[in-house]
């Protein structure tokens, strides 16, 4: 393992000793980090190793508890946002900061200084925008984008502060593979321009393939510094979990089942002014199997989702069938007695409550499960807390002190929690949205692995993602979703990511009908 810093001269940004203690806990203990211009740097770990508190105190966020920062060798402090903007420093984060009743160039007027001439602004839009090949008509209204172009608005509201530093959070998370391609373009020019790009993510071969050296965390500290084109995607995940990362084993399945869950024909007006409507859609998920759509977030998702769990009534009974059941008007209790799962994909909020301890909220699901955690009217806290401690042992769920509140545990340790919640119930149906949404790999592995187990047992197994690796090493069948139209399902093996990035584009929706599986 080779340390590539070759010292200070030179650099742009340089992160001396950082300490950052929130009460008792140690975010970051005596972190450094120096950029270069013109560099791509990727900031690596696993979920709680102290990325998001490191960027966030670059960016002003955050004030460090100690150590410094140098700015073009400078010590500076950065105490706010706009001062960080105001040094050249821009950051694009995970979960877009854009109002959707408002217009591209609206959006935009609300982080550049100054008075706002909508002419001007919107020349300088269309200018900068079409010359970094992210093309953006400045009239457009958000609320009518897919999520790459308005992952666009934020990259192009950076570029016209000029910044010497880019700072991105998941940034392709939310894209089609042609769609981060042509990011990765960009991205290359801005660092030929002498911008250095500070890269956080978790998808390891696409950080091989883009960044220049690597900053790995963890536990709050610096463990390596790599060139990780010289690294596998397997030797970044070990530095950062400290052993191997686990293959997931998708063992040959038998042949499919009968369909477990089944969509006739829906179609559902969009529930408010910027949701989205199904249209027409067919979908059967057989036992023994995962079936996966795909799509690029904000496509539909959450609404079928949302029908599919009972959150929201179907059009008729017939639309949803579960275990041969007509569902589509029956709410989630009692879908969940026909032996469904259900897992959303926002997991702070939706999946649990934040100030409940984790037996509380074990409690929110498996209420009427036949468990005994509620008797007579009385919840047994014994049971709840004994269910929980046997969901966080199986699925190595860390916490600080027994029955630890949902929104004291880090992203990925809560999604481990939750998706063993609905796993432990052993259900012939599970539908989950966003398995792996930013957890870190080796949650991923055990989660992934977890919902493969789970098919091969005979389940029927429904996975809502915009992963594509993700998809492609459980899946058995893949279908796509694009503005409220499901494509056909098609054998996992008998698709590539090309053709998905088109379907995800929306290349099925001249015509959407009912999905039919290929080997029919």
């Amino acid at each position: 393992m080779e340390n590539t810093d070759d010292g200070a001269a030179g650099h742009l940004l340089e992160a001396e000793e950082i300490v950052k203690r929130f009460g008792d806990f140690t975010a970051n203990d005596r972190v450094s980090l120096r950029l270069r211009p013109g560099e791509i740097h990727a900031l690596l770990g696993e979920n709680g190793a102290g990325k998001s508190t490191l960027v966030k105190i670059i960016y002003g966020s955050l004030q460090p508890t100690a150590g410094r920062l140098r700015w073009h060798g400078e010590a500076v402090t950065v105490p706010s946002p706009a001062a960080a903007r105001a040094l050249g420093i821009g950051m694009v984060f995970q979960h877009f900061s854009l109002f959707d009743a408002l217009t591209v160039v609206e959006n935009i007027a609300l982080a550049v200084p100054g008075r706002f001439d909508r002419e001007a602004l919107a020349g300088r839009v269309a200018r900068v925008s079409e010359e970094y090949g992210l093309p953006l008509d400045p009239t457009a209204l958000v609320a009518d984008l897919p999520v790459g172009v308005r992952q666009r608005i934020e990259v192009v509201r950076c570029l016209l502060q000029e910044p010497c530093l880019l700072i991105m959070d998941e940034p392709t998370a939310v894209l089609t593979p042609q769609e981060a391609r042509q990011l990765f373009v960009t991205l290359r020019r801005l660092a030929d321009e002498g911008c250095a790009v500070l890269y956080i993510s978790h998808r390891l071969e696409e950080v091989r393939e883009l960044c220049h050296r690597a900053t790995i965390l963890r536990h709050g500290r610096v463990v390596a510094q790599v060139d990780p084109g010289a690294e596998t995607a397997g030797s970044l995940a070990r530095l950062m979990v400290g052993a191997d990362v686990q293959s997931v084993c998708v063992a040959a399945r038998e042949p499919s089942g009968v369909a477990a869950l089944t969509v006739t024909r829906l179609s559902l007006p969009a529930a408010g002014a910027f949701g989205v409507p199904l249209r027409n859609l067919s979908l059967e998920v057989r036992g023994g199997e995962v079936t996966a759509v795909a799509g690029v977030a904000g496509n539909g998702q959450s609404e079928l989702f949302e029908v599919l769990s009972g959150e929201r009534p179907a059009p008729t009974p017939e639309s949803v069938t579960i275990a041969g059941e007509p569902c589509g008007s029956r709410d989630i209790t009692e879908r969940r007695r026909l032996g469904a799962a259900f897992v959303p994909e926002e997991r702070l909020g939706h999946s649990a409550v934040p100030g409940f301890g984790l037996g509380e909220n074990v409690l929110l699901t498996r209420h009427a499960s036949g468990d005994g955690l509620v008797r007579t009217g009385f919840i047994n806290g014994g049971r709840t807390r004994a269910l929980a401690a046997r969901v966080t042992k199986r699925f190595d769920v860390r916490f600080s002190r027994q029955d630890q509140e949902a929104n004291a545990l880090s992203g990925g340790n809560l999604q481990k929690f939750v998706v063993g919640r609905e796993l432990d119930r052993k259900p012939r149906i599970l539908v989950i949205n966003q398995p792996t949404w930013g957890v870190d790999a080796g949650a991923a592995a055990l989660i992934r692995q977890a919902l493969v187990d789970r098919a091969r047992e005979g389940a029927a197994v429904l996975v809502i993602s915009q992963d594509l690796d993700e998809i492609f090493e459980i899946a058995d069948r893949i279908a796509v979703i694009s503005r409220g139209v499901l494509s056909d399902t098609f054998a996992a093996d008998g698709i590539d990511r090309e053709r998905i990035g088109m379907l995800m584009a929306g290349a099925h929706e001249a015509s959407p009908g009912p999905a039919r599986d290929p080997r029919t």
